[in-house]
């Protein structure tokens, strides 16, 4: 049996969640409470993080190699492209978001607003909130002129690149963290890609405690 240790909120594992479901690779989900740092996930991963994806004998570990390794696997359908500008526009921007996006917005909201109440951490930090809702009008600002110029955010076919930032905002939207209405192509983008069978799995999380916002799993909204 393939198996994904994951993190419900944890949008890199949703990268890979979405990668596979686009794949039809059939996993097995175990989620992983990643913080308390078990035997079990460091044996799967000295790193202690998740996503770790058991696929028979092998154990793949950080996701933009997994993602990358599934689509070199599992051709079609193609997630990154073959030409040398396209498939380096695509890596350029699952950086932005895994990296930049993430540091600037889904740990100050996701982080502060959710996953401290989940991992019993500490109460949130009303500074990096602030800062957190303040950064991701840029990124969504950012996502727009993206779009203005093509289709997908990385060209005019749907990418890993796509998933990527689908990834980080449908974390956010869980706990409605993302202001929908100030960029109407970026919300576009969103239902589109929102609606596609991939992303049914992420719309049925449920995180106990904290259930998500109205809307989040409405595909018009």
């Amino acid at each position: 049996m393939n198996r994904l240790f994951h993190f419900p909120l944890s949008p890199f594992c949703r990268k890979v969640r979405l990668t596979l479901a686009e794949k039809r690779i059939e996993v097995e989900l175990v989620e992983e409470r990643y913080w308390e740092q078990g035997h079990d996930l460091l044996r799967r991963n000295p790193a202690g993080k998740v996503p770790v994806l058991r696929l028979g004998e092998r154990v793949l570990s950080e996701s933009q190699a997994i993602c990358e390794y599934l689509d070199e696997t599992v051709p079609e359908p193609q997630l990154i492209p073959r030409d040398p500008m396209r498939r380096y526009e695509v890596r350029r921007l699952c950086a932005w978001f895994d990296d930049k996006f993430h540091h600037e917005v889904t740990t100050n909201l996701l982080y502060e607003r959710l996953l401290k109440k989940v991992m019993k951490s500490g109460y949130p930090d009303g500074k990096a909130i602030r800062e957190g809702a303040n950064r991701i009008k840029y990124h969504l600002d950012y996502m727009a002129w993206l779009l203005d110029q093509r289709r997908w955010l990385a060209g005019d076919t749907m990418t890993l690149a796509d998933f990527a930032a689908a990834a980080h905002l449908s974390c956010l939207d869980y706990a409605s963290d993302v202001d929908w209405d100030r960029q109407v192509a970026v919300k576009d983008w969103y239902a589109k890609i929102k609606s596609r069978p991939c992303f049914r799995s992420l719309l049925a999380d449920q995180v106990p405690g904290s259930p998500p916002a109205k809307h989040y799993s409405v595909l018009d909204f």
